[in-house]
């Protein structure tokens, strides 16, 4: 996917406050006028005993206080417009798409809608959401997710004629192990090789195709409604029954397709769960479901099937 080229500082910041939410970029402006706006207005040293260095120090920061008690919020209010207009991009693209009956919804997208729309999916599913567009350090990664304190990245691959091979799995799996993510998703609008396939499993890396993504899409509108009907705070775990959860599809070539499990809800609390792998024991080194409430003295597990 083509990136944006370098940017400036002041577009740098701008792009900071729009990761997020509109809200707090609000706020961040007001806050930073009034920070600045009290050290610009603020009286110079007067007596003998200032050092010339230390009154020159104190007019530069005023000045540089004086312009920026003015910038600084209006970059933050840009940053918040950015970020709400995202938002509500985002909430247009999952409506679009989750009520959608096919595949084919997805083909039409930018690479950039596509990122927004797969970070929403997420959202919905109660994850937090960065987006990072695949700059910086952690190398060719679009979302970083949190929750239950595990962190996991997520690869976006729009791409209409050409399948997701194994080059781009063994990418993320690198960036996974360099920065210590417990898992990872390769989401793209199309399919997957068998190679892909084969490296991704039992590696704690999730490949969701176009189909499998379209079924995500509309469980999580399905979960919406169900938990507004029930004035939950909650989102649901994506399961059908307690002893039998969906399992996303991968798509590939002149093969049976394999299957993903998707996270279900813990037999002891309820609350989703979270794939962990076993440090100790004849298990080691193998996955399985962990309760997402663990740090809340849940110990609730479960096996994942095929492994």
């Amino acid at each position: 996917m083509a990136r944006r080229g370098k940017s400036s500082t002041l577009e740098d910041l701008m792009d900071l406050v729009a990761m997020l939410p509109w809200w707090a970029g609000v706020a961040s402006a007001f806050a930073s006028y009034w920070v600045l706006h009290a050290i610009a207005t603020r009286p110079l040293p007067i007596g003998g005993s200032t050092r010339q260095g230390d009154l020159l120090t104190t007019v530069i920061w005023q000045g540089l206080a004086t312009g920026g008690q003015y910038l600084l919020p209006l970059i933050c209010l840009a940053g918040a417009a950015v970020s709400a207009m995202r938002q509500k991009q985002r909430r247009a693209l999952f409506e679009a798409a989750s009520t959608s009956k096919s595949a084919d919804a997805l083909q039409g997208m930018t690479w950039q809608q596509f990122e927004l729309l797969v970070g929403e999916g997420f959202r919905r599913r109660g994850y937090s959401v960065k987006e990072v567009g695949g700059g910086g350090a952690d190398g060719g990664v679009d979302l970083v997710l949190t929750k239950a304190g595990e962190k996991s990245f997520v690869q976006c691959k729009q791409w209409k004629a050409y399948r997701v091979g194994v080059p781009i799995v063994r990418e993320l799996y690198g960036v996974m192990a360099a920065h210590g993510a417990a898992g990872g998703f390769i989401v793209t609008s199309g399919r997957f090789t068998k190679e892909a396939a084969a490296f991704a499993s039992g590696r704690n890396i999730r490949l969701v195709d176009g189909e499998a993504l379209m079924q995500l899409l509309r469980e999580a509108r399905k979960q919406k409604t169900e938990v507004g009907a029930s004035s939950s705070r909650e989102p649901a775990p994506l399961v059908t029954t307690a002893s039998s959860p969906p399992r996303a599809t991968v798509g590939t070539d002149q093969m049976a397709k394999p299957t993903i499990p998707l996270e279900p809800s813990c037999p002891i609390c309820g609350k989703p769960m979270v794939q962990r792998v076993a440090k100790r024991g004849p298990l080691a080194g193998k996955p399985f479901w962990g309760c997402s409430y663990f740090s809340g003295g849940c110990r609730g597990k479960r096996e994942i099937e095929g492994t």
